[in-house]
């Protein structure tokens, strides 16, 4: 992860995208769910958890999402395992802002001593000198919640500025947070939900593809109301394709700027999502799905 060559598989659905300087596939993925049940814990099967990860690296995808709050811990352990010494091309997005309690909650960790304590275990457990990128996870578990970034957005800016992190991003933010943030530092990504019936972000989206900024939604299909999944479904049937493989499409093809992160604990998953995310969706369909979260 130090050396900035990039070899991105020109295999994978979506083509390449440009975080900074780190090029990565516009199809990643996601290691929450590598750990064990409520994303607390080891999983039950840890030989299963690696050798997701060494089918993603083998499928030739270069963008992994993770952070130090799954397991807690868990989850970097685990890419340090399966991946260490890491391939040039491979970049790993990191959050931090939020802790695990005794009760599998989220509480936000985002004091200036707080957040230097989350990078640090993050380059050790990662087995790192520098993180590629550094998500400041805001909001709580319901959502963005508005009000300033500044005090622990300037706290990862100087982490930066010693050499920790190479590039900022931000998660679970509202649009004005964004832009206080670009006026602190650059950032090269927002990590938002953002779905085929969650549409909340759309002008965001835009705005960011624009400036050359990535959008990296999570829970592709999170949020449906039962009218809207039987929508998605009766699409999806009529392509003869899994929601799931038509909900990854439409965001392919949404914007140039988005990236997947799609998660899962299985080998033949993760292989599924790669061929479904290639689905090629026409006019007509799109504007069908459209109307999902209109």
């Amino acid at each position: 992860m130090s050396d900035t060559t990039n070899t991105p598989s020109p295999s994978l659905p979506g083509g390449t995208w440009t975080l900074g300087d780190l090029t990565v596939n516009r199809f990643g993925y996601g290691a929450m769910q590598l750990a064990g049940p409520g994303v607390m814990g080891m999983p039950a099967d840890p030989d299963g958890a690696l050798a997701v990860l060494r089918e993603a690296a083998a499928l030739g995808i270069t963008h992994i999402d993770t952070s130090g709050a799954y397991g807690p811990r868990v989850t970097n352990q685990l890419i340090r395992e399966a991946l260490h010494p890491y391939a040039a091309s491979l970049h790993i997005v990191t959050k931090v802002g939020a802790v695990r309690d005794e009760q599998g909650g989220w509480p936000p960790a985002r004091r200036p001593e707080e957040l230097r304590r989350a990078v640090h275990e993050n380059l050790e457990d990662l087995g790192v000198d520098a993180l590629d990128v550094v998500n400041l996870r805001l909001g709580d578990a319901q959502g963005p919640r508005p009000g300033s970034l500044a005090e622990p957005f300037e706290t990862l800016v100087q982490l930066q500025q010693e050499g920790l992190i190479r590039h900022l991003g931000v998660s679970n933010t509202t649009a004005e947070q964004v832009a206080e943030a670009q006026a602190i530092a650059p950032i090269v990504c927002v990590q938002n939900m953002y779905n085929l019936a969650y549409r909340q972000d759309d002008e965001l989206i835009d705005d960011l593809a624009a400036k050359g900024i990535a959008y990296v939604p999570f829970f592709p299909l999170g949020g449906f109301t039962p009218l809207q999944s039987a929508a998605l479904t009766a699409v999806s049937a009529r392509l003869d394709a899994t929601p799931m493989s038509v909900a990854l499409a439409w965001l392919l093809q949404r914007s140039p700027n988005i990236l997947l992160i799609p998660g899962t604990s299985s080998v033949a998953h993760l292989r599924e999502n790669v061929t479904g995310a290639g689905l090629s969706l026409s006019e007509e369909e799109l504007a069908e799905l459209d109307k999902i979260g209109r």
